[in-house]
């Protein structure tokens, strides 16, 4: 599993590995595997043209030392010092010995800086560090952008510059890296749009950290989900492997109850019971599902319930649904539909699966709010309602209403945002709901199943819902494989 800690922690186990160190040597660990990223992305080293673009402060001297290491490989490296009297001067002194050149504010910047990063083949970001606050200052920022607008591959240094480590929010210009070299753990806002976008991919330098749990983020890798996927045994029956039932859709909405019935057909679950009255278009599609017309409270046995897709105004298939003692994910017209005090007081697990319209809608902000902090979001979101929320979006994320490690799913593609696809994770989610998950591990493993199948079923082009819930089969098969 994939983990990512806090600022604060990070350092906490930063001063004590350094304490049991000798001077300089976890800097050398980190810079190391920074200037071998760096060598492997040049591919041939001598005769390259290298900028570092280094702020104060240890962030800028991990580019120098890096920087240094290159030049005496033949590269021609120039760092461009933004803080001059501030810069690291043990990795200043490295870049010099190793026969690096330097530039400052008083070189003939920015115009200098602009040409060196234009004929750059690869620009280092060291200007900022995991502490950095609120976006660039106007220099930097105008580096960053000469970096954007050149050919060079950028490579940053634990974390783009200008983006909030912890949070993954980006408060104003930002560096928009190729490549992020992080040291001894993720850091939340490698994880987390919009954050993530900046960092394009990353690569984990090891330095030995020694971390406590739990870890603010987790991230489901393929052996993560095969160890909670439910799988039947010699003994099993339908009912053992448990049912979900699906309240959904209505005479204006009657697809989205077909879909939410096909992502819960794949889900694990041994059956499936739909309430509502969309039965006839379900019953055409999948007869194998058990259909009722008496309302949810008189449907038969259920393990979970799945409440909400296309339910229009329907407020009383929602009530009842919460009214069970058995765990239920609400979702789409649901969200709107469910009060927050009787959420609140269900004793069985609730799971919300609100995109960030409908959690901007639940907490009373702006959409844009939602997405520009989606980690605080879903947190403030779980607490208020008591309940498990997957977060959907460019970065889905699963938190629980006690707190403890927010999952955040690695899976996905942007094709996925298409109408229908929700309803067919909540069926999905919902269906390893009733097989016995937890609410938090069917969220994640639900989103995880759901974002592999959509790149299964997109290979680069549009995809439909119902594409995607064909292809969860495949996806499962390659998380057990």
């Amino acid at each position: 599993m994939r983990t990512a800690y806090s600022v604060e922690t990070v350092r906490t186990a930063e001063r004590e590995l350094m304490a049991r160190l000798p001077e300089g040597a976890l800097m050398q660990r980190a810079v190391a595997g920074l200037a071998a990223a760096c060598a492997d992305v040049l591919g041939r080293v001598y005769g390259s043209r290298v900028v570092l673009l280094v702020g104060s402060g240890d962030n800028g001297g991990d580019a120098l030392y890096a920087g240094a290491r290159l030049a005496r490989r033949g590269a021609g490296v120039t760092a461009v010092l933004l803080a001059p009297e501030r810069t690291h001067a043990g990795g200043l002194a490295a870049l010099r010995g190793a026969g690096g050149n330097t530039v400052a504010g008083g070189d003939g910047f920015p115009g200098t800086a602009q040409e060196l990063i234009r004929r750059a083949d690869l620009v280092v970001d060291g200007i900022v560090g995991i502490g950095g606050k609120g976006g660039l200052r106007p220099d930097a920022a105008t580096l960053a952008g000469f970096a954007a607008e050149s050919r060079a591959v950028v490579v940053a240094v634990d974390l783009p510059s200008g983006v909030e480590a912890d949070t993954g929010e980006v408060l104003g210009p930002a560096v928009r890296a190729d490549l992020t070299v992080t040291f001894g753990t993720h850091k939340p806002g490698l994880l987390i749009d919009p954050a993530r976008e900046h960092a394009g991919s990353v690569r984990l330098v090891g330095i030995g950290l020694d971390l406590p749990e739990p870890a603010e983020l987790e991230a489901l890798q393929h052996a993560d989900v095969a160890a909670r996927l439910p799988a039947p045994g010699a003994e099993s029956d339908k009912y053992r492997r448990g049912v979900v039932g699906i309240a959904a859709g209505s005479a204006r909405y009657p697809g989205a109850a077909v879909l939410a019935v096909s992502g819960a057909l794949r889900g694990g679950a041994g059956a499936v019971r739909y309430v509502g009255p969309a039965a006839d278009a379900v019953i055409s599609r999948f007869p194998e599902t058990l259909v009722s017309d008496l309302g949810p409270a008189r449907a038969g046995r259920v393990q979970a319930w799945v409440v909400g897709p296309g339910a229009g105004d329907d407020a009383s298939a929602v009530a009842e649904v919460l009214e069970a003692e058995v765990p239920v994910l609400v979702d789409a017209d649901g969200l709107r539909l469910a009060d927050r005090a009787t959420v609140r007081g269900r004793t069985a697990p609730t799971l919300l699966t609100p995109h960030a319209g409908e959690a901007a809608a639940l907490l009373g902000v702006s959409r844009e709010s939602v997405e520009g902090a989606r980690l605080a979001s879903v947190r403030e979101l779980a607490a208020r309602y008591g309940a498990t929320v997957l977060l959907k979006g460019s970065t889905t994320l699963v938190a629980d209403p006690g707190g403890g490690a927010v999952r955040v799913n690695p899976t996905g593609t942007a094709w996925l945002a298409t109408a229908g696809s929700g309803d067919v994770l909540s069926g999905l989610a919902g269906s390893l709901l009733a097989s016995g998950l937890s609410a938090l591990d069917a969220g994640s493993v639900g989103a995880y199943l759901h974002g592999l199948a959509g790149r299964f079923a997109a290979d680069g082009a549009p995809v439909g819902a119902h594409d995607v819930a064909e292809a969860v089969r495949d996806a499962w098969r390659d998380v057990m494989g």
